[in-house]
């Protein structure tokens, strides 16, 4: 993560309450001629000024990390893990992450011990379906007094997504799709026949690898199955009745959850797109990433 060149220093509100206070205490030691009064002033001015720098060298070393964000419904809560290294030989104290992009939502790391990190999520709202990039974070401290605060901006590349919010009705469509009843499963199951084998997909259980051929060398594959099915099930946005296409795609969203968890093979079909019939969490998130991505083009509906 690319840091920001200067390291600004602003006034907080606690300073406003310091500089009250050190115009009272000059009234009174001028009204009064009390060298007591004036000696505490500038004891006061003196902190004051001492506490400057500390807050400056209390970021000095400290940079971020941004760690990929795991994709969310609208509506949901995206959480986002982020590391803070400190690769200076001093602790670092009273340290504060803030995203200015999602209402300045912060959090606080009381201590991070030197030359080591800490971790931290930062959690903030997902209002809009879609790829968004995480454009700026910021690295506050007031440490020791309050009186002032530093401020360090990073510059990000990092992206989250955000699927359609579910909603609509929990019925899944009857099987009346171009390919709902053409469609046969390439499933796993016992007792079925055997149909060969294919090429391991990443993410997929490893109860049916073909182990013995990767005893002979060869690469991962998968054993399958012929099964008879109840038939696949196609998703089509052009069978919505919906005006709103934020209300069609909140649907279809639902469906592909409904479907997934019901283990009923579906297919998605979308202005330009068909995706055809599957099962798993890689066709899963994949129909939601579609949907998330989604932009109308002038397609009549």
């Amino acid at each position: 993560m690319k840091a920001g060149k200067f390291q600004l220093l602003y006034p907080t509100a606690a300073f406003g309450a310091l500089l009250f206070v050190m115009g009272a205490m000059w009234y009174a030691a001028s009204s009064q001629n009390s060298a007591a009064i004036y000696l505490l002033l500038f004891l006061l001015v003196s902190v004051f000024l001492v506490s400057i720098p500390h807050t400056l060298t209390n970021l000095a070393g400290v940079t971020l990390r941004v760690e990929s964000a795991k994709p969310t419904f609208a509506g949901d809560e995206v959480c986002l893990p982020i590391e803070i290294i400190n690769s200076f030989r001093a602790t670092r104290y009273g340290i504060e992450v803030v995203l200015p992009d999602a209402n300045k939502t912060r959090e606080r790391l009381d201590c991070i011990p030197r030359e080591s990190a800490a971790r931290l999520t930062l959690r903030f709202s997902a209002h809009h379906r879609g790829e968004h990039k995480i454009e700026t974070l910021e690295l506050t401290s007031c440490y020791p007094f309050g009186f002032v605060r530093a401020l360090r901006r990073f510059v990000s590349n990092q992206t989250y997504l955000v699927y359609p919010r579910p909603a609509g009705s929990s019925q899944l469509p009857v099987n009346r799709s171009r390919f709902a009843n053409s469609w046969v499963q390439r499933g796993i199951g016992h007792g079925d026949d055997f149909a060969g084998v294919r090429a391991y997909v990443q993410g997929e259980s490893q109860r049916h690898i073909d182990w013995k051929a990767v005893a002979r060398g060869q690469p991962l594959m998968t054993k399958q199955f012929a099964a008879e099915t109840k038939g696949a099930v196609c998703l089509d946005f052009f069978e919505l009745q919906f005006a709103d296409v934020e209300q069609r795609l909140s649907q279809l969203t639902l469906w592909v959850i409904k479907a997934e968890r019901a283990r009923q093979p579906y297919g998605l079909c979308l202005p330009g797109t068909e995706i055809s019939p599957s099962l798993g969490q890689m066709h899963f998130h994949y129909c939601l990433r579609v949907l998330s991505l989604f932009r109308p083009t002038g397609y009549e509906y």
